[in-house]
């Protein structure tokens, strides 16, 4: 079914495609708003490996670090809407910057998705010696303890915002600790010097193995199969939270339309590639398989959604 679908997309684009077979004539930039390494780094750089000798021409990866995403998606934001400036978008900068910050220099409508790659889970993580095994318990922990639990993660990240809409939902009083990226924030877990963590799940995994940090729940709707104990946050009943942090390239709005349909071409032979999948899934991501109509929607739907919850929790990054 899935080599199917991603066919008939192919076929139904390609005729469009014809009107830009003058596109590419130089390389392309794929722009990182983020280090090496992690989510956003992971998928423009398998992206980029297959996207680019099927366009005919190399697409360079940039690393544009900077107020977390943010300078790396202000510089596609301000490029031509040419085809040769594409963008890896994801929950943070396209739904969660946005509404974060009153000063931005862009709109979350000001990109429309090629398409979606993958989405990654977090799990909430906690130094060993919490008096807390399960989330309820920890809920009622912080409940009882109000000021005294402390959260990491980079401010305006998926780890900061998935920790925030958790407390604010189950009325904990949590302290907020910003980090510049997850090494830190690990090293003060297991020094017991933060709290908790909500963190990318693959990248919390051998933590959980070895039994090191203490693992909560989980924010996917569903368990994963490598940790089937680990329930999510819903089947615990103390919240609803269902928060996947997905991937995938972006272009400027205003991008021609025939050069729209070229990038989601090869991005569709891109995603059927096994060795892509296969790469995505070592990750521990989840491969995703939207039609474009549908892609589009569900980011729309995210970034509706995602500006409800980020403003209920009254959640501000001070710039």
């Amino acid at each position: 079914m899935r080599m199917s679908g991603i066919a008939l997309i192919i076929t139904m684009l390609a005729a469009p495609s014809l009107h830009a077979q003058s596109y590419p004539t130089k390389p392309i930039r794929m722009i990182v708003p983020s280090l090496p390494g992690g989510g956003f780094d992971v998928t423009g750089r398998t992206l980029a490996d297959k996207m680019g000798p099927l366009l005919g021409t190399q697409m360079v990866v940039e690393n544009r670090t900077g107020a977390g995403t943010v300078v790396g998606t202000e510089t596609v934001a301000k490029a031509p809407a040419d085809g040769y400036t594409l963008l890896v978008g994801g929950l943070s900068n396209i739904a969660l910057n946005p509404v974060l910050y009153d000063k931005l220099g862009y709109a979350a409508n000001d990109f429309r998705p090629i398409g979606l790659a993958v989405s990654y889970s977090y799990t909430l993580v906690g130094r060993k010696d919490l008096p807390a095994n399960t989330l309820r318990e920890l809920i009622d922990f912080g409940k009882a303890n109000p000021g005294k639990l402390t959260y990491g993660g980079a401010a305006g990240t998926g780890q900061h915002i998935a920790a925030s809409a958790l407390f604010s939902q189950t009325g904990v009083d949590a302290l907020s600790i910003f980090y510049k990226g997850a090494a830190a924030v690990y090293q003060d877990l297991l020094g017991g010097r933060v709290d908790l963590y909500f963190d990318n799940t693959q990248t919390a995994r051998p933590y959980i193995e070895k039994g090191t940090l203490k693992a909560y729940a989980t924010s996917s709707p569903v368990r994963h199969s490598y940790l089937p104990n680990l329930p999510t946050v819903t089947e615990t009943g103390v919240a609803k939270l269902d928060m996947e942090t997905w991937f995938g390239p972006f272009v400027v709005k205003g991008m021609p339309q025939p050069i729209v349909d070229r990038l989601r071409v090869e991005f569709a032979k891109t995603m059927a590639m096994s060795d892509v999948v296969t790469r995505f899934q070592n990750t521990g991501g989840r491969v995703l398989t939207m039609g474009f109509d549908e892609t589009e929607k569900y980011v729309a739907t995210e970034i509706t959604r995602w500006s409800g919850i980020v403003k209920a929790a009254g959640i501000k990054i001070q710039e």
